[in-house]
């Protein structure tokens, strides 16, 4: 608990609650005033919601422009005391005499480094128990024929520099996705880490770590075909394979995509099984189109 009393007799010390962009410079006009001032906020770190903003009404001026030059003066003003991450409980007396009660929240942080980022509300450990427990990690384990396979994908690259995103290229258009063990074994082949062979994977969306289709049917939405019934053609395609978009026939044959554009604007709308184009489509043509590939 904190507690700021005053004297019978009036004294120059203001409360102001709120540290938002009114409550910044109401204390920085007081305290320029010379005013003591006591701003209280409930958040970690004051500034309020106008970081959230992009423009402001009715200057259209940048919201953190206007924001962030009252925060560093209201931080580093001599007369200005910021009790953040405080709330009032209680306030008595008369204006020029009076004594608020304001509760201080455990931060569990040092005040001086803390930068308001909120983390550490969100890790608590009091409220969230980390789970300390080692896993074992799961063997993974390639048969004798996907072992050769991957080593024989691994030597066409040997001794190339940056030899990782074909290696696994070349993995994923063999197997149309890549298998987690897979994945492990060129970690280990190219002394990689495997954080970052995942990082490098998990950024492009030609690779997938869920086992894929043979045909790859990928329906444009973008705006020309979108216009001309794209939507259309791709519910037909969803009807037809019993597929949602992402998803893959169960016998591993079609999984279906779509796309923002094939550059084909003039045949819209459009859509492709794996490098084969079909434009100027219709709803009753995608039944004989994907029958072709059964």
């Amino acid at each position: 608990m904190v507690e700021e009393q005053a004297t019978n007799s009036k004294i120059g010390a203001v409360l102001v609650v709120g540290g938002g962009i009114g409550g910044m410079q109401a204390s920085l006009d007081l305290a320029n005033a010379g005013f003591k001032v006591y701003l209280v906020e409930k958040s970690p770190a004051i500034g309020g919601v106008m970081s959230q903003l992009d423009k402001t009404f009715p200057t259209n001026d940048c919201a953190m422009c206007t924001l962030a030059p009252r925060m560093v003066e209201c931080g580093n003003h001599i007369n200005v005391e910021k009790l953040t991450y405080s709330e009032v409980e209680s306030i008595d007396g008369t204006p020029g005499a009076f004594k608020v009660r304001v509760r201080k929240k455990a931060r569990s942080v040092d005040p001086d480094k803390c930068t308001g980022c909120g983390e550490c509300m969100e890790s608590c450990l009091v409220r969230n128990y980390a789970y300390l427990k080692p896993l074992t990690p799961e063997l993974l384990e390639l048969a004798p024929d996907e072992t050769a396979e991957i080593d024989r994908i691994l030597s066409e690259h040997e001794g190339e520099k940056g030899a990782l995103l074909p290696v696994l290229q070349g993995i994923n258009a063999h197997y149309n996705w890549l298998p987690p063990a897979a994945v492990s074994k060129v970690s280990e082949a190219l002394d990689v880490p495997l954080a970052r062979v995942l990082r490098i994977a998990t950024f492009y969306n030609m690779f997938s770590f869920e086992p894929r289709g043979e045909l790859m049917v990928r329906v444009c939405l973008g705006t020309a075909c979108y216009v001309k019934g794209g939507r259309r053609i791709l519910e037909a395609v969803k009807r037809q394979l019993n597929i949602e978009v992402g998803g893959t026939t169960e016998d591993l044959r079609f999984s279906l995509e779509t796309v923002s554009c094939l550059g084909c604007c003039g045949q819209s709308p459009v859509m492709t099984v794996n490098d084969d184009i079909y434009g100027y489509l219709a709803q009753d043509k995608i039944p004989d189109i994907l029958a072709s590939y059964t």
